[in-house]
């Protein structure tokens, strides 16, 4: 049974674009509602392309119906600016800096993927009041820490592979990088990533933002991180080590590791190891929403997503959890998580929740 509403269109983003501190326009993109959750954007991202995608369509959809999600495409990337000489760590910290200041976000929660976890270190290190929670996702502190002359061998093919193949039509070369990424998807969406890596980055600016990526080291920041933190990592990901993520659990004071079983790098929508990633992360960025107060005056139709709505709907029908999650073609676990946010949101809690909040939605219909 599918674990999300991975059929349906996801809602409506806003896209808006800010300027680092060297000029290059920075785009960004707000979705979803709840607790703020910036995201340090991986390697390969466009905000509109990645929109329609089957690889990434249940990542932004079920994390907008936990929190309002704000994420941008690197510079060089995307829809941000392409005539980028600067890809190095301070300007990587600086568009992140840019983001949430254009986006009016005083106090959030910060997700590293992948690539994303040097700037976003630093960024917590610098501004750790500004900083609610930390979460790890597939991610690093050092992208080369003690290589062996294997890793530098194959770092040069990789980077052969991308001068040689990655602007070709035929995307057998990308190909490569795909099978890596995802090994355990369907062709639908190797194919897709194959084309997300054409659209998303040219080349030059592939091999040149790799390059000063490699050169990032944060290791010794870590022991500064003060916030909560949260390392989810797929234990066979051939992208970025498994133990890159212990080692970031073990040097931050009170970290958690969750191990996803799977061989993907990006976690894909039908697999156990989402559910278990959205059963991590709901919960750890509940603690950042805003208690509603139960007063009469609270509207639930105003409130809450129309997900929750739709679960919230067929729960005054008199459905249980098993007959909503076939109505909606949800998991249970889903259906379950949604309620869950509701009862946040209507500030509503202990055994009579549900029908307190069937009650508050029968008085607004």
């Amino acid at each position: 049974m599918p674990q999300g509403d991975h059929g349906l269109a996801p809602p409506p983003q806003e896209l808006r674009f800010c300027r680092s501190s060297d000029g290059v326009r920075i785009a960004y993109a707000r979705h979803g509602s709840g607790p703020p959750l910036v995201i340090a954007t991986c390697w390969l991202s466009h905000l509109q392309y990645d929109w329609q995608s089957p690889v990434w369509r249940h990542f932004l959809s079920d994390l907008g119906e936990i929190a309002t999600v704000v994420r941008y495409d690197e510079r060089g990337h995307g829809l941000s600016d392409w005539d980028v000489d600067d890809y190095g760590l301070e300007a990587r910290i600086a568009d992140i800096e840019a983001v949430v200041d254009d986006a009016g976000l005083d106090h959030f929660a910060l997700m590293a993927m992948s690539q994303g976890g040097p700037p976003s270190i630093a960024y917590a290190v610098r501004h750790p009041e500004r900083i609610s929670r930390l979460i790890f996702y597939g991610s690093y502190a050092a992208a080369f820490r003690d290589p062996t002359p294997d890793d530098l061998e194959l770092d040069r093919v990789f980077e052969q592979l991308i001068k040689v193949g990655w602007a070709r039509p035929d995307s057998a070369f990308r190909r490569v990088f795909t099978s890596m990424m995802i090994p355990g998807a369907t062709e639908e969406q190797m194919r897709w990533l194959d084309e997300l890596q054409r659209v998303a980055v040219s080349a030059e600016n592939a091999l040149a933002s790799r390059r000063q990526r490699k050169r990032a080291d944060v290791v010794d920041l870590l022991p500064q991180l003060s916030a909560p933190t949260l390392v989810l990592h797929s234990r066979h990901d051939r992208m970025n080590d498994f133990q890159d993520s212990r080692f970031l659990a073990s040097m931050i004071a009170g970290a958690r590791l969750v191990v996803l079983e799977s061989s993907n790098h990006i976690v894909l929508g039908d697999e156990p190891a989402w559910q278990v990633f959205l059963d991590e992360v709901a919960p750890f960025l509940a603690a950042d929403r805003k208690p509603t107060e139960p007063a009469a005056g609270v509207d639930a139709t105003s409130v809450l997503s129309p997900r929750e709505l739709d679960v919230l709907r067929l729960a005054a029908e008199g459905k249980d959890n098993a007959s909503i999650a076939k109505s909606l073609t949800l998991s249970v676990r889903t259906v379950e998580r949604h309620l869950h946010n509701t009862y946040t949101k209507l500030g509503i809690q202990g055994k009579a929740a549900r029908a307190a909040a069937v009650a508050r939605l029968m008085t607004r219909t």
